[in-house]
C-alpha cells in the first residue's frame, strides 16, 4: 500500500465536502431542524398547529433526515431533493407557515441546491486566475510568434 502524504483535518473534511453536495443537504437539515424548533414554541407565538397535530412533526423530521441522506449519500440526491422539496413546501400547512418561512426558504435552497449539484463539474476559476493564466501564456508565446497572422 502506497504512502501518501498525511493530511490535517481541514484538508480532509474539505476533500470530503468537494465530493458532495455539502451545502444543499446542510441547508435541507437545518430548515427541518428550524421548524422542528418553531413546533415547541409557547403557545402565544404558535400560529398553527396543523393537520392532525402529527404532520406537523412528521414532515421537518423527515425534512431533517433527507438533508442528512443527502449529506452521506450523494448518490441518490435528485430523489432526496425533489421529496425534500415536497416536504418542504408541505410545512406551509402543516407546521406553523413552514417555520415562520425561514425552515420552508432553508429547505426549498437546500432542496434545490442539492438538486443542481454536479459530481463532475470541473472546479470553477475565478476571473482572476484566468486574466494571470492568459497573461503566462501570452508571455510564453514566442517573440516572432506574437505578430505574425494567419
Amino acid at each position: 500500500m502506497p504512502e501518501r502524504p498525511h493530511q490535517g483535518p481541514r484538508a480532509t473534511f474539505r476533500g470530503w465536502r468537494a465530493r458532495r453536495p455539502f451545502w444543499g443537504g446542510l441547508l435541507l437539515a437545518l430548515g427541518g431542524g428550524e421548524i422542528l424548533f418553531t413546533e415547541k414554541a409557547s403557545l402565544k407565538v404558535v400560529m398553527h398547529i396543523g393537520m392532525q397535530g402529527l404532520a406537523g412533526y412528521l414532515l421537518p423530521t423527515l425534512m431533517a433526515i433527507l438533508g442528512l441522506l443527502i449529506l452521506f449519500n450523494p448518490s441518490q440526491r435528485l430523489f432526496y431533493s425533489i421529496t425534500g422539496i415536497l416536504l418542504s413546501l408541505g410545512t406551509w400547512l402543516t407546521s406553523n407557515l413552514g417555520g415562520f418561512f425561514i425552515g420552508l426558504l432553508l429547505g426549498a435552497t437546500g432542496s434545490c441546491l442539492a438538486f443542481g449539484w454536479l459530481p463532475d463539474q470541473e472546479p470553477r476559476v475565478s476571473r482572476r486566475k484566468r486574466r494571470k493564466q492568459a497573461r503566462a501564456a501570452a508571455h510564453a508565446l514566442p517573440e516572432g510568434a506574437q505578430g505574425t497572422t494567419a
